[in-house]
């Protein structure tokens, strides 16, 4: 039922074709403005539920779990762990071949309510008008451009990924292995090469059962961490190869003091398509007033710098920079047939608009301490799973309270478990970690203890 008591149905999304850096197009789909508010609302409900169901390597679409704390969770994990093979994986057009039973199945686990689920249906199967205006029914996928579309996409990889990696890495894995899920881009780590063979024959497997299959020119298994940095330079094989991740190149590397890090780089494909697509803007706005081109380039700009401005990556933030500065004066120049622009008097104007290269994320490692404060890898919603396969869950305590318990330390929350390292870390539907030290939590005990007794 939408607004007004009325029985409308949801209406055909306007498709429209989006061109990709490979050369083909994506569809995207344009929703009428009802049914974009009434899927966020419903998303806002579900995202409730699921935010304690999801596991800690599932990233995107999620809140306070953005790309980068999932590059931060990837870096951390392949930095303090003997990782020696990266399973860089890609699903084949994995939006369009999402089947309808298995999502409605996996939907029907968490949410009872027919009506709901009944709106989800008929969201997946209201399709799309082509070119000549005629409907096309929805039966398989997931409508790209959809509200909803990407927290469905989440409870399909959660069922089909991400519990399966879970079950797989206790007890088929032999060494250790992190995994990070950002949406359906995926990357695996492994310690033990036998591990990532069979990792990729079955999860074949398991992806056919549900209509997905792995891209075999998009896949690759490549040598990448601390390990495999050390034996290839002992051999004189240079550098591991590279892998990249949304939208980031990353290259193994060693500090000045020699530890081993990884580098982050703008992959160059986005950079050089992103600047062939201001180049086209510039033209269009040739003849717009100076003011104009300054403020819609500092924000493309800016908007730059506060994704692409990781450490390490300063270089290309600062090649960034120097190129729309170059295009913007070329495009200044060709304003005027009589008079050329200085390029002394150009550079304080483009140093008033344009933003210096800068960065402004701080380093992995620090954030995700921060963030986490190294909480248990095995928690419930583990930033990044790093266990040993085959071995002991954890040497940390792990504790199952009671309501009392939770209603006495958050009247706010409801927890999904709490786990016991240099402090606490209590996650559930609030938008904050709370944090209790180890003092806070024996007094809390013992006065629970003492209450009880």
């Amino acid at each position: 039922m939408y607004g007004g008591g009325s029985s409308t149905r949801p209406q055909p999304a306007r498709r429209v074709l989006i061109p990709k850096e490979d050369g083909s197009e994506r569809p995207l789909n344009i929703l009428c403005l009802e049914d974009k508010i009434v899927q966020q609302a419903v998303v806002t409900v579900l995202n409730a539920i699921y935010e304690t169901d999801f596991l800690g390597f599932s990233y995107g679409d999620q809140s306070g779990r953005g790309p980068h704390d999932a590059l931060d969770a990837l870096i951390v994990g392949i930095e303090r762990k003997p990782v020696n093979w990266i399973s860089d994986m890609d699903i084949r057009k994995f939006f369009d071949t999402v089947k309808h039973g298995w999502l409605l199945r996996f939907l029907q686990h968490r949410i009872q309510d027919r009506r709901l689920l009944r709106l989800l249906r008929q969201w997946l199967k209201a399709g799309v008008l082509d070119e000549h205006g005629h409907r096309v029914l929805g039966t398989i996928g997931t409508p790209q451009g959809a509200v909803v579309s990407p927290l469905m996409a989440n409870v399909y990889l959660h069922y089909i990924f991400d519990l399966w990696v879970q079950q797989w890495r206790k007890r088929h894995a032999r060494g250790m292995i992190v995994v990070v899920r950002y949406a359906d881009d995926v990357v695996v780590g492994f310690q033990n090469p036998d591990d990532a063979s069979r990792f990729r024959r079955e999860i074949e497997v398991r992806f056919q059962e549900f209509g997905l299959a792995v891209h075999p020119d998009k896949t690759r298994l490549i040598r990448f961490g601390k390990f495999a940095h050390e034996q290839t330079r002992k051999r004189g094989l240079g550098k591991p190869e590279t892998f990249n991740f949304l939208g980031f190149t990353h290259i193994c590397g060693v500090s000045r003091q020699g530890r081993f890090l990884i580098h982050r780089k703008t992959r160059r494909d986005r950079l050089q398509n992103k600047l062939k697509a201001l180049s086209q803007e510039l033209k269009k706005r040739l003849h717009q007033p100076v003011r104009a081109t300054g403020h819609w380039l500092r924000s493309v700009v800016q908007g730059h710098l506060n994704y692409y401005g990781v450490p390490l990556n300063g270089a290309a933030l600062s090649l960034f920079c120097y190129e729309v500065r170059l295009r913007w004066y070329r495009a200044l120049c060709r304003r005027s047939q009589r008079k050329r622009l200085n390029w002394e008097r150009f550079g304080k104007i483009a140093d008033h608009w344009i933003p210096k290269a800068t960065i402004v994320h701080p380093y992995p490692h620090q954030r995700f301490d921060a963030k986490y404060s190294r909480v248990e890898p095995d928690a419930g919603a583990s930033p990044v799973r790093m266990c040993a396969g085959g071995a002991e869950e954890s040497a940390f305590l792990q504790l199952s309270v009671s309501r009392p318990f939770l209603s006495y330390a958050s009247r706010t929350t409801r927890a999904a478990s709490i786990s016991f390292g240099e402090g606490i870390l209590e996650r559930g539907l609030c938008q904050r970690p709370v944090i209790y030290d180890r003092l806070s939590i024996s007094m809390i005990t013992m006065s629970i203890e003492s209450s009880v007794s």
